[in-house]
């Protein structure tokens, strides 16, 4: 399913092992899934974004991340539960709310949601649809048993249910040796 957000564009980001793991069985992303190259595009993509969507379990780390608005998605609330305003940190059950209850208590009339994990959260997106996924695949390293990018992944390739989902395979760029950035999106609007 393709992304009809309007504005608001859901661009989802994700750094997988050759087996399509996001971490190891620990919940730990291990140094080998940690490039330089791709640290670089990842903040730079979430510090141009207006919000950061992860898991309770999840986030993106680092010196700006309490600097940014962010959304947790989480089924502990009933629907949605704005911790603080500035910079807002939003709690959202989708189970309960649907994501245009997010973009609404936000006030975002547009720009980027970056969604940066875990496993369940991409699933979800997957579901309601990604105007952009930037999935790096860091072909030297094998995480048997590790946290999967998607439910179904190591079954099926992470490449094959982005495309299932409507996506299509835009752009490809090698950011170091054994690193490769692809960029999924929909076809255009006609």
């Amino acid at each position: 399913m393709v992304a009809a957000t309007g504005p608001v564009k859901v661009f989802g980001y994700a750094i997988v092992s050759a087996d399509g793991m996001i971490a190891d069985a620990d919940g730990r992303m291990p140094p080998g899934l940690i490039h330089d190259a791709d640290q670089v595009f990842y903040r730079t993509s979430l510090a141009a974004a207006r919000v950061v969507l992860h898991g309770r379990n999840s986030g993106e780390g680092g010196p700006e991340a309490a600097r940014r608005t962010r959304v947790i998605v989480t089924r502990k609330v009933d629907a949605l539960v704005m911790l603080r305003t500035e910079p807002a940190i939003l709690l959202w059950n989708p189970v309960a709310a649907p994501f245009a209850a997010v973009v609404k208590t936000l006030g975002l009339r547009d720009g980027v949601v970056a969604v940066v994990g875990g496993t369940d959260v991409f699933e979800l997106f997957l579901g309601l649809g990604y105007d952009a996924f930037y999935l790096t695949r860091a072909a030297a390293v094998m995480l048997p048993g590790g946290r999967p990018v998607f439910r179904r992944v190591p079954a099926i390739a992470p490449e094959r249910l982005l495309a299932k989902a409507g996506l299509k395979r835009r752009r490809e760029r090698e950011l170091a040796p054994d690193l490769t950035l692809s960029v999924w999106e929909p076809e255009p609007p006609e």
